[in-house]
């Protein structure tokens, strides 16, 4: 068979991919002498240029990091539209195992692939990235966010993203109980990392009972003690007869049979794609009384932080910025019980709408 046979099949589903949600750009970068595997996903700028972190991540195939690295960078798309920020959505991703690939150079090497975008492209932390590889990227470009302090960066983005979720969370309880208080309400957090641990400090100032899991058992340890929670073993976690679940690892995991599992009355947590299919199971939450702040809306302080930096860093006025996520995610809710649909999808439609209302201001020169 020749090389363009193969080759062809290839493109079409590649083109497919990127045609089902209009993505503008997928870039593929190789470097033999770093060892660097990465995709950059850009999904759309008309607000701005696109911003999203680098997670380092060891893939099973590359259909799997290209479909993560679409679905992410969708999903920036939407968390800068709905935060109102003029800014629009991209991701990358670093194929391999953090813990034996990562070094200077590759991170460098990276940093010249942001560069040759031309500012199409803002990178920032994300899973398995840090301040300290954003220095290196910053050797290479400009066109990266979530540096240290020293630097003039915002540093740690996590506690205002743990910030967010808050927020999103008591207005949620708001709007299911007819009250904002988390005192005395049970709290299933599901991942304790950096976002996690910072929501589970907000959550136990305020009173709320913790169940949490991990896969970390140390960490698990050292929060229990710390905030008095109950640890939960893997997916029993689904179960527990907490009011509220807060998704904070990975994506996805809000399937349908993770969902029949549940028996909480509010979803809000911090992971990104926590819907499986958005399609299928945001409607499957409405049918089960769930209510569900959509994640690109609640976790989006993070992004409101680093989007502070690029404009002229102030960590007070990050923090008062994200707290307008509480005052969004009513609107949402009560959007989607108006019209008859769930969150996930009222809130994308709030998100386009802003993306298109723009569009239209830009169409002369």
């Amino acid at each position: 068979m020749s090389t363009n046979q193969t080759a062809t099949p290839a493109s079409i589903d590649i083109f497919s991919q990127l045609q089902q949600h209009d993505h503008e750009k997928l870039v593929f970068c190789q470097d033999e002498h770093t060892g660097l595997k990465a995709i950059i996903a850009i999904h759309n700028t008309v607000l701005g240029p696109g911003l999203g972190g680098t997670r380092i991540w060891n893939y099973a195939n590359d259909a799997d990091a290209i479909n993560d690295v679409l679905r992410l960078s969708r999903g920036m798309t939407y968390k800068a539209a709905i935060s109102g920020l003029n800014l629009g959505g991209a991701k990358a991703v670093i194929i391999g195992d953090a813990k034996t690939i990562k070094t200077e150079a590759l991170m460098r090497k990276f940093g010249r692939f942001v560069e040759n975008l031309n500012g199409k492209y803002i990178t920032a932390e994300d899973v398995n990235t840090t301040t300290r590889d954003m220095e290196y990227v910053n050797m290479e470009t400009s066109h990266v966010v979530g540096l240290p302090e020293s630097m003039g960066g915002g540093g740690d983005p996590s506690p205002v993203t743990a910030y967010g979720t808050y927020m999103g969370m008591k207005a949620t309880v708001k709007h299911v109980y007819g009250n904002e208080s988390l005192t005395g309400k049970k709290v299933a957090v599901q991942g304790i990392g950096k976002v996690g641990g910072h929501l589970l400090e907000h959550l136990h100032k305020e009173g709320a009972k913790l169940y949490i899991s991990d896969i970390n058992e140390e960490m698990l340890a050292r929060f229990a003690k710390m905030y008095g929670a109950t640890v939960v073993n893997g997916d029993d976690i689904y179960s527990t007869d907490a009011e509220i679940f807060a998704p904070c690892a990975l994506g996805a995991i809000l399937n349908t049979e993770n969902i029949n599992k549940l028996k909480c009355k509010v979803i809000a947590g911090a992971a990104n794609n926590q819907l499986a299919d958005e399609n299928v199971h945001g409607p499957m939450l409405v049918e089960k009384g769930i209510a569900y702040a959509p994640d690109f809306l609640i976790n989006a302080g993070g992004l409101i932080n680093v989007y502070q930096e690029h404009i002229g860093y102030n960590r007070d006025t990050a923090f008062r910025n994200t707290e307008h996520i509480y005052n969004v995610t009513l609107d949402i809710m009560k959007a989607a019980e108006k019209s008859g649909t769930h969150t996930q999808k009222a809130a994308i439609e709030m998100a386009e709408k802003r993306i298109h209302d723009i569009l239209k201001v830009r169409s002369t020169y």
